[in-house]
């Protein structure tokens, strides 16, 4: 199936199920593809492990060599798991679907969801059980809306894409001015606009535009817990990791890669290509490249600067026995 070259143990074992190195038992398969792992792949209980071509030491589990260990244990994850839960087209009979709204070939309606007027929803769609489908928002085919997600009204959504239970689309922004010394609301009366191919993980929020629109271009992957706001343009196939905001207007360009806990202010832009490290502060444009820290700098020097930092103490004792000599 995988392709490999099998050594250290007959053809005949059988191979029951799949884990962890750390947590994988006798009749598991598991997989090594990082030298970091090393220790626990001496420590595995596995019986088997996919593991590089490359691969020079022994080990008592038998080893599968193959050029993609990952991939490939990834093919037996699926060939041992359960199989997908599949979703029957139809309405279901406590889904509430108004008379105006347009369902495509094999759309499947789960219990309790509500379509709104004017709605479209493509072939082969799953609206899951008590999600939300506003007025006029178009839902192209193939797409899989779980349970409990909220999608305002003329929200665009593109193909084959996946929205995780939890998720708002089209929330309004945060905008307000002050009159008379109060905050009266700014009206938020752009939309969502999301493309094809994009993944939207639980609970995120990605709000309308005040005019115009939000845009999250094709491929995009977001992770859950994120915080998109009003008239942010998200490029295509860049990804976007836990507990991530940025603020509105912001453009964010292609194969862009922000890890966990990225904040960015409104109205920068993002360059193609750029790399943002876990709990970095954007405050300016970023032109490329990687960055690191608040507010974030070049990577090189953010590690420059973090190694200075852990040698103070050593330089502030070094500092008192000088003056201690001195006299001072």
């Amino acid at each position: 199936m995988c392709g490999g070259e099998l050594r250290g143990a007959s053809p005949t074992q059988e191979i029951t199920g799949v884990a962890s190195i750390s947590e994988a038992l006798p009749g598991e398969i598991t997989f090594y593809a990082d030298p970091r792992y090393l220790e626990r792949l001496r420590q595995t209980r596995a019986s088997a492990i996919f593991v590089p071509l490359t691969f020079a030491e022994q080990t008592s589990a038998a080893q599968i060599r193959v050029a993609n260990p990952s991939k490939a244990f990834e093919q037996v994850v699926l060939k041992l798991a359960p199989k997908p839960i599949v979703f029957e087209p139809g309405v279901h009979a406590t889904a509430v679907i108004d008379s105006t709204a347009k369902l495509g070939k094999g759309v499947s309606v789960q219990p309790h969801a509500v379509v709104q007027a004017g709605a479209h929803i493509g072939n082969n769609s799953v609206i899951g059980a008590g999600s939300y489908v506003g007025h006029e928002s178009v839902i192209g085919p193939s797409c899989l809306i779980y349970p409990n997600v909220t999608i305002r009204e003329r929200t665009k959504i593109g193909a084959r894409v996946i929205i995780h239970s939890g998720a708002v689309i089209g929330a309004d922004g945060f905008g307000f001015e002050t009159v008379d010394n109060r905050y009266q609301k700014i009206p938020q009366i752009g939309i969502v606009q999301i493309d094809d191919d994009v993944e939207i993980g639980a609970n995120t929020t990605i709000d309308r535009a005040r005019f115009g629109r939000t845009w999250i271009q094709e491929g995009v992957k977001i992770d859950n817990l994120v915080q998109i706001a009003h008239n942010v343009i998200v490029g295509k196939n860049s990804i976007i990791a836990a507990q991530t905001g940025i603020s509105g207007s912001t453009r964010v360009g292609e194969n862009v890669k922000m890890a966990g806990q990225v904040g960015v202010i409104g109205h920068l832009t993002i360059e193609n290509d750029t790399i943002i490290a876990a709990q970095s502060g954007i405050s300016k444009d970023l032109p490329g490249g990687a960055w690191f820290g608040s507010p974030a700098v070049p990577l090189s020097d953010a590690k420059r600067q973090i190694a200075l930092i852990h040698r103070l103490g050593k330089l502030f004792d070094r500092l008192k026995a000088i003056e201690k000599k001195l006299g001072l």
